[in-house]
């Protein structure tokens, strides 16, 4: 008997992960298909931990998670494919010391030889109105355009879906509003993580994590209203005025 087809999208089946016993997500079971879904959550709620078992960056504990079918952290050649990741912070995505280099790394791992990624990091550069980026030191560039390198980088590689992790919490007014119309213009899937409800809210689908545990998923507008409620709510209590024994 033949297996039933692999479904589209992410799918997180019972999905828990811990450390050293101690629970960080439980129970998060979902399949998003969606062109634009977001994560939305205090704090340590677990949403970056959940944007890295997506990624195949950690096992989970407990369930499984696909990747178009795909076992991300069991399969990273094929997944680097289908999925791209977009840090918070671009320090801790770019290894190499020039723009062209940086582009080019993803495309070698995807099987390219050295002339063929370097010649698609240039194409991508010029089709983007930078290819005068191309031999520049990564470290002259400001944080908005290191961020603008990174998605770069994600791009080349054409996936079908991107993983967002509060893609604009260090970027001035301008850049910011550079960035979000480059996004809105992505044919990709995107899932972002924010903890902000105005940056969510023009997705599709946003699930609200609380505690590591799925508390709310559905239309963005439903979700947000229920977790704005919730933070005004808890920002009305002095939640922090304890020291902790």
């Amino acid at each position: 008997m033949s297996s039933p087809p692999a479904l589209p999208g992410l799918l997180l089946d019972a999905v828990g992960y811990g450390v050293a016993g101690r629970p960080i997500l439980s129970g998060i079971t979902a399949h998003l298909a969606e062109r634009r879904i977001g994560i939305v959550g205090r704090n340590g709620s677990g949403k970056t931990t959940l944007l890295r078992l997506m990624a195949g960056l950690v096992r989970p504990t407990t369930g499984r998670v696909r990747v178009d079918g795909i076992d991300p952290a069991g399969d990273r050649r094929a997944v680097i494919r289908r999925l791209g990741l977009l840090f918070q912070n671009p320090d801790h995505q770019i290894i190499f010391p020039t723009v062209e280099e940086e582009i080019a790394f993803g495309l070698r791992q995807q099987g390219r030889s050295g002339a063929e990624a370097l010649a698609r990091a240039r194409a991508v550069l010029a089709a983007e109105g930078r290819a005068h980026w191309a031999s520049a030191p990564v470290q002259t560039l400001s944080q908005g355009q290191r961020q603008y390198l990174c998605l770069m980088a994600v791009l080349a590689m054409e996936p079908a879906t991107i993983l967002l992790d509060e893609p604009f919490a260090a970027l001035d007014l301008p850049t910011k509003a550079r960035l979000a119309r480059r996004l809105d213009a992505l044919p990709q899937r995107l899932v972002v993580i924010g903890h902000d409800p105005a940056v969510l809210a023009g997705m599709d689908r946003v699930l609200w994590l609380e505690g590591g545990q799925l508390h709310l998923d559905g239309p963005a507008a439903e979700v947000l209203a229920a977790f704005s409620g919730a933070m005004d709510r808890a920002g009305e209590r002095d939640a922090d005025i304890d020291i902790p024994g």
